[in-house]
């Protein structure tokens, strides 16, 4: 459920798991969605050769669907959760588990969107409007998909905010919820950075088990692979704000970090290299933060402007909205999608390219593998990247549920 571009679903895919359907209302992810089930299908009966075609453009995306049953790609299901929409979605779920000869789901996974959650958004939208958002209480769609596929287990994932929303009343109505499903849930704060990925990433991870069952958080063991952000950056070609490369060979030979996570996993190209363009005001900005951060390791604070060089009024908050990613940490700061509406906050550390990150660096960022495609805009495939679970971070809970299982 609110499958996004897949990176919950690729850890589980990776741990063995079958997607039984995937229900996500924003188009171009459905077809992100549509697409990697393609690879993961010419993967399995060795046609890979079919994919890496596509991704040189030398056949088209309808070209490469028509090599995929049907019957799959149908298993991304393009419609928001509502309850309109609720019972047409079950049946093609039944319909999809008929098919391949099932009862039930195993395992339901899924995070509603986070914006009315986070302090953050929660601040945007205003205190008062919170629950007037429709946003809010996507936990009960939730809720009747346990009731009506009573899955053996059930993953939830969501931003911090969760716990301290509507003055920590929030969690408590959801936690009862489930249990009024048949479901008692342990949910903890986990840190992306802790376990391989290359970013301070805190996400709220919740285990739903049925309620007449025993269940321990699992004791995640934590991973230092010794990198650095910039392993992330240095085998991809250099960029200047705006240049577009759809596909490009390597330029060295990959760390030891990128075959270990398996972001690098046997391609000569990568693709998606594509950086926005920025005008000369933003670049002088960047220069600024770039030297201030490379040199001093002090983050460029918004009122260290000249009065020239402000556009905003706002001198209280926001002060950070121009920062460097730290190449030579062993983290990167969170990845959000906000990304996709300007890249002030995720500027690349080497001067010389002088840019915000590219559409691949923030995927590699989040722990996706070069051959994971974003369909759309690069509006849209940042704002994909930025929503995702990283598929490290997916693979290590699948595998807990697995051994639970």
């Amino acid at each position: 459920m609110f499958a996004g571009a897949g990176g919950l679903s690729e850890g589980f895919i990776r741990a063995g798991f079958k997607p039984i359907a995937h229900v996500e209302m924003d188009k171009d992810s459905c077809f992100t969605l549509k697409t990697r089930i393609a690879y993961h299908y010419l993967k399995d009966y060795n046609k890979l050769d079919k994919y890496l075609q596509y991704l040189k453009e030398e056949i088209t995306r309808d070209e490469l669907y028509n090599l995929i049953p049907k019957e799959l790609l149908n298993t991304v299901i393009n419609e928001e959760i509502s309850d309109i929409t609720i019972k047409n979605i079950f049946k093609k779920i039944r319909n999809e588990l008929k098919r391949i000869n099932r009862e039930n789901v195993d395992v339901i996974i899924g995070g509603p969107p986070c914006q009315v959650y986070s302090t953050v958004g929660r601040s945007r939208i205003g205190k008062d409007n919170v629950k007037n958002d429709d946003r809010y209480f996507l936990y009960k769609h939730y809720g009747k998909f346990l009731k009506e596929f009573e899955p053996k287990f059930f993953v939830f994932e969501n931003v911090p905010g969760i716990l301290s929303a509507d003055n920590k009343k929030l969690f408590k109505e959801i936690e009862n919820y489930f249990l009024k499903c048949g479901y008692k849930i342990k949910g903890k704060v986990l840190d992306s950075s802790k376990y391989g990925v290359l970013q301070k990433r805190k996400r709220f991870i919740a285990f739903g088990y049925p309620k007449d069952e025993e269940f321990e958080y699992p004791k995640f063991e934590e991973v230092n692979y010794n990198a650095k952000v910039n392993n992330l950056f240095n085998d991809l070609p250099a960029l200047n704000a705006g240049e577009i490369l759809k596909r490009t060979p390597y330029l060295s030979e990959p760390s030891e970090y990128l075959l270990k996570t398996e972001i690098r996993n046997g391609l000569d190209f990568v693709t998606q290299h594509i950086t926005r363009p920025h005008n000369e005001h933003d670049l002088k900005i960047y220069r600024k933060a770039i030297e201030k951060w490379n040199e001093e390791k002090i983050r460029l604070k918004y009122t260290d402007l000249p009065d020239k060089d402000r556009t905003h009024n706002n001198i209280s908050s926001f002060l950070d909205r121009f920062k460097v990613v730290n190449g030579e940490g062993t983290y990167s700061h969170t990845l959000v999608a906000h990304i996709a509406k300007d890249g002030h906050y995720y500027i690349h550390p080497d001067k010389k390219q002088l840019r915000s990150i590219s559409v691949r660096e923030a995927a590699r960022i989040q722990s996706f593998p070069d051959d994971y495609y974003f369909e759309g805009s690069r509006t849209s495939a940042f704002k994909q990247i930025g929503n995702a679970v990283p598929p490290l971070i997916s693979k290590m809970i699948a595998n807990n549920i697995k051994h639970f299982l």
